[in-house]
């Protein structure tokens, strides 16, 4: 039974009142209120088409602290739908078919209209990573970073991609309509044109200058913002996002909690969780979770970035000027750009390193992760592993579960924070094995090895064979001995089935779906059930991703017990006390060498060189008590408090494993 509306048309007494205020209408008889109307709340308005207008009956509290009633003035509404207690004032030009919810603020705006069928925002094509085409994602609502992952870079597998699009396309044809929302509370204040866009709950729209075909879903746990002189076409916008301060969007998909702001301007670019853009410049570009930009003269364009920290002027090149802008890079995860620093495409940069000067060589580093690429004399010279001793990339990997500012409960992107990990281990293990490789095929006297267009010296390779063990030794040894602190043993049979696997899946290859680490035997069931049918829609998709992040845990120890058992040579099922206990000596010798030269590292920013340009009018005296009045000691900061107090409870629960397993023997 349909349910009756609780709105009626106008009485003759209203209309004429209203007539007398200003107000006018095409045919009063299609404007309809909610009995009883406070008439004195709708002035100087004209209405066109059908109106409904809700309960007007309260007041709202604007910027500053004035007070108004909720009401109609000053307003050309055509074709809408309004809520209750909405308060709309002085629109330039007109409001068109839109459903506006309650509770919803409209103060000096030129244009808000759907002119035509659309989907706001759904369905537009965003060519990342390759300006030319070819990777293209057709973004949605809910896209996660990935889905668009497999949309950008599984292009091989085109029958899946193929209907990937369709079970979009399905979503976008349901989005598609000829009338806008403005879901409740949302607020859109002295703003230029907004047109074709679906704005969520709470949103607030602040000095927009134009907004065109987009969609801002915002949430009421987590609400956009739209500031000052923001020009955004063809865009979506995810719950938290913030885009002010006269930034420039078009193509573009915004994820949680991203921020683009300060002159920023993006083209053909997707932003996942947490992204930060100011100043500078996107082209093209698939930015994972994490990928944060703040400087001026700043350019990232056509590339694959994640958990990225991109210094001044940091820039690529993919125009050779032959075939056009065809060429792309990888930047992986946890990597930084220093100042002024320069990457010619193609090219490829391994996890956790660190870009100083200006490549030209199309180098491959990916299998040498945690690494410095420098330049050195117009050569690009690597320095394997030497990131694993940096407090910095200590403090990135435990600050950005911090930094999480996504406020809605339901997250899209999927994140797995871990600095080691399947992944990033059995690169090191891969990057070793290079390492030995090399040395033993260059002879002893060979002082520079060269390897996928970079130049490794002898003493720096023999160093990156050493970090990778340690780093190797370290993780296998954090899942081991975190197993055996959660599930205690009492016999050998217990121990050793506690070492076994919980789960099939997990061996093998494990890739990072933009922020997800997860083994690749996952992900290529999920492409052979979507390429067979058997995943059909966004939500099964998202269901299988989530799935894979929910099981990391377990995934991660079947790969670990693989591991180690090649580490002992022989299965977990065979495992002695005493071969457990030499992993937990090998962690622990491996955590106390990383964390001395951590340290180390750490002491190096209360060093003489550390205390130039302090104490300016005085003596040596007077620059130490002024530096540390402004850094402390190192006694004083809390992450070397922390990271001290952190290795003195590991070696205790080291010496206490090892008694315990040694009782078992």
């Amino acid at each position: 039974m349909t349910q009756k509306s609780p709105h009626s048309e106008i009485t003759r007494k209203q209309i004429k009142s209203l007539e007398m205020q200003g107000c006018t209408a095409e045919d009063w008889s299609r404007v309809e209120v909610i009995q009883p109307l406070d008439v004195s709340r709708l002035r100087d308005c004209h209405f066109s088409g059908r109106i409904q207008i809700g309960v007007l009956d309260s007041e709202v509290v604007l910027n500053g602290g004035i007070v108004r009633q909720t009401g109609i003035y000053n307003a050309t509404i055509a074709n809408c739908t309004l809520g209750n207690n909405v308060y709309v004032h002085n629109i330039e030009n007109y409001i068109a078919n839109y459903d506006i919810a309650d509770n919803v603020v409209i103060k000096h705006v030129s244009v808000l209209a759907v002119e035509r069928d659309c989907a706001f925002g759904n369905g537009v094509e965003v060519a990342v990573i390759n300006e030319t085409g070819g990777r293209e994602i057709p973004i949605y609502d809910r896209l996660s970073a990935h889905t668009a992952y497999i949309l950008a870079m599984y292009r091989d597998r085109g029958e899946v991609i193929a209907r990937l699009k369709e079970i979009i396309q399905r979503y976008v044809a349901s989005v598609t309509s000829g009338r806008g929302q403005i879901a409740a509370s949302a607020r859109i204040v002295n703003c230029g044109t907004i047109r074709n866009v679906k704005i969520g709950p709470h949103a607030v729209l602040e000095g927009v200058s134009l907004l065109d075909n987009g969609s801002i879903n915002s949430s009421a746990d987590d609400p956009c913002f739209v500031g000052t002189n923001v020009i955004a076409r063809d865009f979506i916008l995810c719950s938290g996002a913030r885009v002010s301060d006269n930034a420039i969007l078009h193509h573009c998909f915004v994820g949680q909690g991203t921020e683009l702001a300060k002159h920023y301007s993006a083209e053909n670019s997707v932003f996942f969780a947490n992204c930060g853009g100011f100043h500078g410049e996107a082209c093209s570009v698939f930015a994972g979770p994490y990928t944060v930009t703040f400087h001026k003269s700043t350019l990232l364009i056509a590339g694959f970035y994640s958990f990225l920290n991109a210094g001044s002027g940091s820039n690529q090149s993919n125009h050779m000027y032959k075939l056009g802008p065809m060429h792309q890079g990888v930047v992986e995860r946890g990597s930084k750009t220093a100042s002024d620093s320069y990457i010619l495409w193609p090219a490829r940069v391994g996890a956790f390193s660190l870009v100083m000067g200006r490549h030209y060589g199309n180098s491959d580093t990916a299998d040498l992760p945690f690494s410095y690429l420098i330049e050195y004399k117009d050569e690009s010279v690597l320095v394997p592993g030497v990131n694993l001793r940096n407090i910095g990339t200590v403090r990135d990997s435990r600050k950005w579960p911090q930094r999480d500012r996504r406020r809605d409960p339901v997250k899209l992107d999927k994140i797995v924070f871990s600095l080691l990990s399947p992944w990033t281990v059995q690169k090191m293990m891969r990057g070793r094995q290079i390492l030995c490789d090399l040395k033993e095929s260059s002879g002893l006297t060979s002082q520079n090895f060269y390897y996928n267009g970079v130049r490794i010296k002898r003493s720096s390779l023999e160093h990156g064979i050493h970090f990778y063990q340690l780093g190797i030794d370290r993780y296998l040894g954090n899942v081991l001995v975190g197993r055996l602190r959660r599930h205690p043993v009492e016999s050998c049979e217990q121990l050793r089935a506690l070492l076994k696997p919980v789960c099939k899946e997990g061996r093998g290859q494990w890739v990072d779906l933009a922020g997800l680490i997860t083994p690749y035997e996952g992900v290529e069931t999920l492409l052979a059930d979507v390429e067979s049918g058997a995943v059909a829609s966004l939500e099964q998709v998202d269901e299988r991703i989530n799935a894979m992040y929910e099981r990391f845990e377990d995934h991660q120890w079947t790969w670990v017990v693989e591991a180690l058992a090649a580490k002992v040579q022989k299965p977990v099922t065979q495992f002695e006390p005493a071969d457990v206990a030499c992993i937990i000596a090998d962690w622990i010798a491996a955590v106390e060498a990383l964390d001395r030269m951590r340290l180390s590292d750490a002491q190096k920013e209360y060093g003489p060189a550390s205390r130039i340009s302090f104490g300016i009018d005085g003596g040596d005296a007077e620059r130490d008590a002024d530096f540390h009045a402004i850094r402390g000691t190192p006694e004083d900061n809390g992450f070397i408090c922390e990271m001290k107090e952190r290795l003195e409870s590991k070696k205790r629960t080291a010496a206490d494993l090892i008694t315990r397993l040694e009782s078992l023997g």
